[in-house]
């Protein structure tokens, strides 16, 4: 690398405090209480208009070291995540974190682990190691998942996962979107025909699998059982893949169960069951409608268009940059609604 050293090379030094109140013709200390933010300056409107002119004028930014040094913090956070590369749900999230750290100009850094416990220890201590003011923790698929024990005093947050290492989590609130799902199958007069597709027994009970699917499924039951509804047909499906939900789907079509609407408990099992529906001749929505759950990117694909309860993978993680930037110590649990994504895959019978 070439270093100038002669004194035309001045010119390119970058602008100091001092360059800044030399151009606003301003004290040093006035100008550090303004573009610092910090009261006590007494200062006309004129004045600091001057200042932050002479800044702009001379593309002066802050020591980010210096600032740092000053107030005990590095203005940035950490994420890690199990598979930030592999779904667009993970991008949501991140683009959340960002959205909500550029507007209070902190950093994010962000690593991944792919789900192996090496990974994490590594990625803890490079986030540790860069003094983070604060750690996100986040999983694409909601389930328990062990951390190990962090530094005290760094504010930690989980994003769609739980964990007792951390006690602040935020999470879909699965069991009112199950409740709105049904309804709107109830409200457009589904109520002899419905069969819930993709029963999964022994996910809504092991944690390690899911900590939210038992609370979609408590949902679903308590707007059938509201508005004294029992389904036609209960499918079984533990691996959620269209495969799987078409051979179930068409199992179910050849028992001769009527049905008029499937309920289905993912938007990749929704599209297994469309298949199975077409393949019999049977038409969406004409002949069967379809409501499903996450807003998978398939979901919009589909035709017709599916109906699904989106998983608010970006409002999460704006969620938990706010609580990591409040003033008051971040606790508890936080659930966030998954707005109902009404398309045209429902048909009235009323």
């Amino acid at each position: 690398m070439r270093v100038d050293t002669t004194e035309g090379a001045a010119v390119n030094k970058r602008p100091t405090l001092a360059d800044v109140a030399e151009r606003a013709g301003m004290s040093k200390t006035a100008v550090s209480l303004v573009l610092n933010n910090r009261p006590g300056s007494r200062l006309s409107a004129d004045a600091v208009a001057r200042i932050h002119e002479a800044a702009q004028e001379l593309n002066y930014r802050p020591n980010a070291a210096a600032r740092s040094l000053r107030l005990g913090k590095t203005g940035t956070f950490g994420l890690i995540s199990d598979d930030v590369t592999v779904t667009r749900f993970a991008s949501a999230m991140i683009r959340g974190l960002l959205d909500v750290a550029d507007d209070h100009d902190q950093g994010l850094l962000i690593a991944e682990t792919f789900k192996h416990p090496k990974q994490l220890d590594k990625a803890l201590a490079f986030m540790v190691d860069r003094q983070v003011d604060g750690l996100v923790f986040g999983a694409v698929a909601a389930r328990l998942i062990d951390l190990p024990a962090l530094p005290p005093g760094l504010p930690a947050v989980t994003v769609n996962c739980v964990s007792p290492t951390v006690p602040v989590s935020i999470l879909p609130d699965e069991e009112k979107a199950g409740h709105a799902v049904v309804r709107e199958l109830l409200d457009a007069g589904h109520r002899d025909g419905i069969a819930i597709i993709g029963n999964a027994p022994v996910a809504r009970v092991t944690p390690r699998i899911s900590v939210t699917i038992g609370h979609r499924f408590d949902g679903i039951h308590r707007a059938l059982d509201e508005a004294g509804v029992a389904p036609v047909a209960v499918v079984d499906i533990e691996d959620w893949e269209p495969w799987n939900a078409y051979d179930a789907t068409k199992r179910l079509l050849e028992s001769g169960t009527p049905i008029t609407a499937a309920l289905c408990l993912n938007d990749r099992v929704a599209f297994g069951a469309q298949q199975a529906l077409t393949e019999r001749g049977l038409r969406v929505p004409d002949d069967v409608s379809i409501a499903s759950f996450d807003d998978d990117e398939i979901a919009s694909y589909m035709r017709p268009a599916l109906t699904t309860a989106r998983l608010p993978y970006e409002q999460m993680g704006q969620r938990a940059m706010e609580l990591l930037l409040a003033d008051d110590e971040p606790t508890g649990e936080h659930l966030l609604e998954m707005p109902l994504q009404v398309r045209d895959s429902i048909k009235p019978l009323t």
